[in-house]
C-alpha cells in the first residue's frame, strides 16, 4: 500500500488500517495518540489517502490520489484554529459540524483531521460529540493528540483510540544512517536521546548545536578524574543553556559504564567509539558508586527544575562524579 510504504515502524497500526480497509470496517471517529514527532499526522494522512483512493489502496495514480498528493482534495479537511492554545466551539461548528452536511465531492468519504485535538475546549468537544454520535455515513473524523487524557470521557468512549508506541532504537538508528548519511555512532546517540521518537531523532540529527553540546559533554566526562573541580565547573557553566541535554548525555554515558561493567559486551554500548574510556571508568567504579552517580544526576535535574542555584548544583554533581 503506497500510502503506508514510506512510514518507518508502527507495523501494528498499519496492519490494523490495512485490515479495516480490506474489510470495509471503517469507524467514524479515531484518536491517534502519541508524542509530538512520532508520526500521527503521517499515519492519518496515509489512511485518509487510502480511504479516498478509487481502489482504497493509495495507488498514487488515480485522480483522487493526485489531488491528495497536491493537497487539493476537496474531501480532505484539516481543521484550523486562530488561537494558538485553544480550538474553540466556533472552529468546530464552522469547519466540522456544518460542513458534514455537504456530501463528498469525489468519493465515498469526507475526512476531517484535527491536529492537537487536546486543545479543544469542553464546549468544542461537546459540539463535536453530536456529530460523532450521529455522523453521516461518509464522515470520518481523526483526532490527533499528545494528551488523550484531555478529552471528555464521552469523546473517548465513542472513538477508536490508536496509540503510537516508541520505535526500537535500532530502527531509528538505521533510518538516520540510510536517509541522513550519519555514521552509526552518531545515529545511535540521536536515537538514544529521542527515546523511540523518530521526529525528535531527525531534529537532533539536523542540529549542529546538539552535536556540539554532545561533544563538549563527552570531553568533560572523559577528563572527570584528570582536571581540577574548578576547571570542570567552568566547562559545565559554558553549557548552562543546554543543561538538560547535558545531564541526559551524562545519564546515557553512565548507563554505558554500568552495562559494560556488567557484561563486558561493547556491542551493547551507545558510545561505541568511546569503548576504551568506558572500560577504564567501569574498572574504576563500583556498582554502588555508579548507582550513586545516576542518583546524583537525577538530583541535579530536580534541583535545577526547582531553581536551586546552578553553581552549587553543578559543583555537587561534579564532586560525586569525581569521587565515584
Amino acid at each position: 500500500m503506497a500510502g503506508f510504504s514510506d512510514i518507518t515502524g508502527h507495523e501494528k497500526l498499519i496492519s490494523y488500517f490495512f485490515r479495516s480497509l480490506k474489510n470495509g470496517s471503517i469507524s467514524h471517529a479515531y484518536i491517534l495518540s502519541g508524542e509530538d514527532g512520532m508520526g500521527k499526522m503521517t499515519l492519518a494522512r496515509a489512511f485518509a489517502m487510502s480511504l479516498l483512493c478509487r481502489t482504497h489502496d493509495a495507488c498514487g495514480r488515480c485522480s483522487s490520489c493526485l489531488q491528495f498528493a497536491s493537497d487539493n482534495h476537496p474531501d480532505m479537511i484539516y481543521v484550523k484554529h486562530e488561537k494558538e492554545n485553544s480550538i474553540g466551539v466556533d472552529d468546530i461548528r464552522e469547519q466540522v459540524v456544518a460542513d458534514t452536511e455537504i456530501r463528498p465531492y469525489n468519493g465515498g468519504y469526507k475526512i476531517y483531521i484535527i491536529d492537537e485535538a487536546e486543545k479543544m475546549t469542553p464546549a468544542a468537544q461537546n459540539a463535536l460529540l453530536k456529530t460523532i454520535e450521529e455522523p453521516p455515513e461518509y464522515v470520518v473524523i481523526m483526532l490527533l493528540s499528545s494528551h488523550e487524557e484531555s478529552f471528555l470521557q464521552t469523546i473517548l468512549s465513542r472513538c477508536i483510540t490508536l496509540r503510537l508506541r516508541p520505535l526500537h532504537d535500532r530502527i531509528v538508528t538505521e533510518y538516520l544512517m540510510q536517509h541522513y548519511g550519519m555514521e552509526q555512532h552518531q545515529a545511535s546517540i540521536c536515537a538514544a536521546f529521542a527515546r523511540g521518537n523518530l521526529g525528535r531523532a531527525i531534529t537532533l540529527a539536523d542540529s549542529e548545536r546538539f552535536m556540539e553540546m554532545h561533544g563538549k559533554t563527552i570531553e568533560i566526562l572523559k577528563s572527570i578524574y584528570d582536571k581540577p573541580l574548578y576547571q570542570l565547573l567552568d566547562e559545565l557553566k559554558e553549557q548552562k543553556d543546554e543543561i538538560n541535554e547535558v545531564l541526559d548525555t551524562m545519564k546515557l554515558w553512565y548507563r554505558d559504564v554500568v552495562v559494560f561493567k556488567a557484561t563486558q559486551d561493547s556491542n551493547l554500548l551507545i558510545f561505541k567509539e568511546e569503548q576504551q574510556t568506558i572500560k577504564k571508568m567501569a574498572d574504576h567504579s563500583s556498582f554502588n558508586g555508579l548507582d550513586e552517580i545516576q542518583n546524583a544526576i537525577d538530583r541535579a535535574q530536580v534541583r535545577l527544575k526547582a531553581n536551586v542555584g546552578f553553581d552549587l548544583t553543578a559543583e555537587l554533581l561534579l564532586l560525586t562524579l569525581q569521587e565515584n
